[in-house]
């Protein structure tokens, strides 16, 4: 049971942040702005609540879940560097710093 939810891609790269983001802002800009006009023509604040919080359910459903969308531009990661067993790893600016200038 657990490895069918293990299955689940769960991340999202820099750029389907971003879009995700956007789209989020415009639906929730568009539904606040058709809201407040719905409900002063109808004259009923209640019109303009149910319809920024049907374009918050709608942002909520297309930005939460990690659609294919917003993983295609995945990192590139640099390869790992096997460590030699003989002496522990030092990064190259440690190195730089023990060596003595004459």
């Amino acid at each position: 049971m657990l490895s069918m939810f293990k299955s689940i891609p769960t991340h999202m790269d820099y750029k389907g942040q971003k879009l995700a983001e956007q789209i989020f802002q415009g639906i929730i800009l568009i539904s606040a702005a058709i809201g407040f006009v719905y409900g002063l023509i109808v004259e009923q604040f209640g019109w303009t609540v149910y319809i920024v919080l049907a374009g918050f359910a709608v942002s909520c459903v297309l930005t939460l879940p990690p659609w294919p969308m917003y993983r295609q531009n995945p990192l590139s990661w640099q390869p790992d560097i096997p460590e030699s067993s003989g002496e522990p790893s030092q990064k190259p600016q440690e190195s730089l710093k023990k060596k003595k200038h004459k």
